[in-house]
């Protein structure tokens, strides 16, 4: 099969644009459809091949074309078109920073939502090991594991080698792959009884001036520390701060693994919750990149009829994102205590695909005496590929060029706003210095 590249070798100059995830046409799971597509795609991608330092999915394909009778796709096994899928993580930087194929050029190339397709296909056949079903399962393994007696054994068994070697063999979870600590003591039961939902109302620019929580899987149960400092700061600056009532997980879990109608559930839980926040005068913070983005751009383009969804989508935020906004119009208090130094900081893959720029970046150099170096590659976390026994090894080569940069830096402090990409680098820095949420050293900089 030859490659259908040349002769558009300058690709497509236009901003890139999304279409919706047309999920509910039968064709969406037909399998032979699906495969159509994939060749199609695979094709351009063979040609092209700019993709190739990404993520693990690309060389993977590139090699098993290399290394086929023909060179090229005709003679790929299907097995190997699988084995690209399984490791797609969608990231979304094939798409945002490297593909010159995206609509609205006429290839109408989205790597990312072909691989959540063949995975929403492969789910609804059956092959989804039941690891990957209970990693992606986030509230019940939260509200399991944070059960008080329960904490202390998961905790203590996450840190012993015989633990970790039983989980691998078990489960598939790799023994070198650092897992998150597990507490109790919910963010949820912590903010709960501190939210802070007085003082004035200050509108600014897009900001309404008063903030609803939403707490995240991961920070209500595995890093509270995280939330308590959000809502230190946004109490710093004077901006009420209440708590969703009601939420669960945002479904960003199951669509990486394709269950999509896991997905259609958590909209069902969480939006409603959110409107009438967004209806009561509202803003919605989430403290997780991968959150934000589920509500700012996977759930409107599946759900893209769903003006309540929209809605929802128009008022959430990256909590940088919301206080440069203020700081824009003069409202962020810049009566910081103590300087950082230097700050190695990586950008999130999900915080990067927001389009709002290095907020983060920029509001850690307001601090004096602070220096803030940006890294802009894959720490290959992805939440559960990088914990998976068959993916650890891959997803620390993709992080290697992130530890090289902190290692080279020697900052005082490193940073991401993903908290599961900072333990990624904690683990191939394996110097047992602990990464520092951004929002912890804003915090130590109001020194508050």
């Amino acid at each position: 099969m030859a490659s259908n590249t040349e002769g558009t070798r300058e690709g497509n100059l236009e901003a890139p644009t999304r279409h919706p995830l047309d999920w509910t046409n039968p064709s969406f799971f037909d399998e032979e459809n699906l495969f159509r597509e994939l060749e199609r795609v695979y094709d351009i991608c063979h040609g092209c091949r700019r993709c190739f330092n990404l993520c693990n999915s690309f060389p993977t394909l590139f090699d098993a074309i290399d290394e086929s009778e023909s060179m090229e796709l005709d003679t790929v096994p299907r097995e190997a078109y699988w084995e690209v899928v399984d490791h797609c993580y969608l990231c979304d930087m094939c798409y945002m920073s490297k593909c010159p194929y995206v609509p609205p050029h006429e290839w109408n190339v989205d790597f990312p939502h072909l691989m959540l397709r063949a995975k929403a296909v492969k789910f609804k056949k059956g092959e989804v090991r039941a690891r990957d079903r209970i990693l992606t399962s986030t509230d019940n393994v939260g509200k399991l594991a944070g059960i008080p007696v329960v904490t202390q054994i998961v905790n203590a068994t996450n840190k012993t080698g015989v633990g970790r070697k039983l989980l691998d063999k078990v489960l598939g979870v790799h023994p070198d792959a650092i897992l998150p600590e597990y507490h109790s003591s919910t963010l949820r039961k912590r903010l709960g009884k501190h939210a802070d939902e007085s003082g004035t109302v200050v509108a600014a620019g897009r900001t309404r001036g008063k903030v609803a929580l939403f707490a995240t899987c991961y920070c209500n149960y595995n890093e509270p520390g995280i939330g308590e400092d959000l809502a230190a700061v946004f109490r710093h600056n004077e901006i009420p701060l209440t708590l969703a009532p009601r939420e669960q997980c945002c479904g960003m879990p199951k669509l990486e693994l394709g269950d999509l109608d896991a997905v259609r559930a958590a909209r069902d839980a969480n939006i409603p919750e959110l409107v009438k926040l967004v209806d009561s005068g509202w803003d919605i913070v989430a403290p997780v990149p991968s959150c934000v983005l589920m509500f700012k751009q996977e759930l409107p383009l599946m759900f893209p009829d769903d003006a309540d969804v929209a809605r929802v989508r128009d008022a959430i935020f990256d909590p940088f994102e919301y206080l440069m906004l203020r700081h824009r119009h003069g409202h962020l208090k810049t009566d910081f205590k103590q300087s950082l130094g230097s700050v190695s900081y990586h950008v999130a893959c999900h915080l990067r695909v927001q389009n709002i720029g290095m907020k983060t970046r920029d509001l850690l150099q307001l601090i004096p005496e602070t220096t803030v170096e940006p890294i802009e590659r894959c720490s290959g976390h992805d939440g559960t590929y990088a914990v998976k026994s068959e993916c650890h090894q891959i997803s620390m080569k993709i992080c290697r060029p992130v530890i090289s940069n902190v290692t080279r830096a020697g900052a005082s402090h490193y940073s991401s706003d993903c908290p599961m990409a900072g333990h990624q680098i904690e683990n191939g820095l394996d110097n047992g210095k602990a990464p520092e949420h951004p929002l912890s050293l804003l915090r130590m900089a109001y020194g508050i």
